[in-house]
């Protein structure tokens, strides 16, 4: 059953064989549209630990929705391979769509029916109750039940976001998709939001989301970032912060839009990006030219300078990676510099 491309994917009894595999795999994946002259899936290959919370971290418009998609049975790779519990996503789709709770980017539930009539819709489709799971979803429930008899179209950002989780877990699944599922939601829901999933990946629940904030990012134990269809690294966060190979300066004065032609024309500057009110700078030589750059600005005419050393994030270790594309960070978000 479908609506609005949310498609509800329920706890298939698996043999312990399939138990001990990762999963999730995929070997190789393309996916083009218009006749093949958009790829946005590049040979993609990747694989998620049985209980594990993995992140695929990228702008929007990186292949994130298209993966999750053929991941979850909606959508047909061009060419690869992909399996989901052990099942393959294009012969045993039935299976897979009986195994996985997907939750999509856009909120895609009944908006006329309320709050509880959405919830029991949903256990019904995949022939449970709400009761025989209710323990799996009682501690998001809880903050939702006060607002049970509601239109879901009347609920708020955070609210709606709540209720889709519940839907998605209600008949107990084996791997939950999750993309993007806190985009334009307040800083407090989000917070709130990981700390649910921490504790159902306690219950045992392979966890795989999409999201272009960094913050959220280092939440997962391992993440794939994700740039025009691509994969560029799978790692845990640590490591791939550990990997950044220079030193890394934050660089602000009053014009920040001249301060960074200025940077980037500046020899000695071998990176410069936008980084809210900063601009993320890495030089040839570290602090041996960090005080010449002072110097050299003031003389430009720039006033009130900061300069100084910071320690890189996920979202520095992304654009090094793109060989300095032209992404920038606003609010924590990556997204594209237009």
């Amino acid at each position: 059953m479908t609506k609005d491309n949310y498609f509800p994917l329920s706890i298939v009894n698996c043999p312990l064989s399939i138990k001990k595999m990762k999963d999730v795999v995929l070997n190789n994946i393309v996916k083009t549209y218009n006749k093949g002259k958009v790829k946005t899936v590049n040979d993609v290959s990747f694989s998620v630990e049985k209980g594990e919370l993995f992140g695929l971290i990228g702008a929007d418009g990186a292949g994130k929705t298209s993966i999750f998609r053929i991941l979850t049975t909606l959508l047909l790779p061009d060419s690869g391979t992909a399996t989901v519990g052990g099942f393959d996503v294009i012969k045993d789709y039935k299976s897979i769509r009986s195994s996985v709770g997907y939750m999509p980017g856009k909120f895609s539930l009944y908006q006329d029916l309320s709050v509880a009539e959405n919830l029991n819709f949903f256990a019904t489709v995949f022939h449970t109750t709400v009761a025989e799971n209710y323990d799996l979803i009682k501690d998001i429930y809880v903050q939702l039940e006060p607002f049970k008899d509601r239109r879901a179209g009347k609920l708020s950002g955070g609210m709606k976001q709540k209720l889709a989780l519940c839907c998605a877990l209600i008949h107990r699944p084996g791997v939950l998709f999750l993309d993007e599922p806190t985009t334009g939601v307040d800083v407090v829901s989000r917070k709130e939001f990981w700390e649910m999933l921490k504790s159902l990946k306690q219950q045992g629940i392979t966890i795989l989301v999409s999201t272009p904030y960094m913050d959220e990012a280092t939440l997962c134990e391992r993440i794939a970032l994700i740039q025009n269809g691509s994969i560029m690294t799978i790692d845990t966060p640590d490591n791939i912060i550990k990997q950044f190979p220079d030193k890394l300066f934050a660089v602000k004065a009053d014009n920040m839009s001249r301060l960074q032609h200025a940077l980037r024309n500046n020899p000695q500057i071998k990176s410069c990006f936008s980084f809210g009110d900063f601009h993320h700078v890495t030089m040839d030589n570290g602090k041996l030219i960090m005080d010449n750059l002072e110097k050299q600005l003031i003389e430009s005419g720039f006033e009130n300078i900061v300069i100084k050393e910071i320690t890189p994030g996920i979202e520095d270790c992304f654009i090094h990676l793109m060989n300095h594309g032209q992404l920038i960070v606003d609010n924590g978000k990556l997204r594209m510099d237009n």
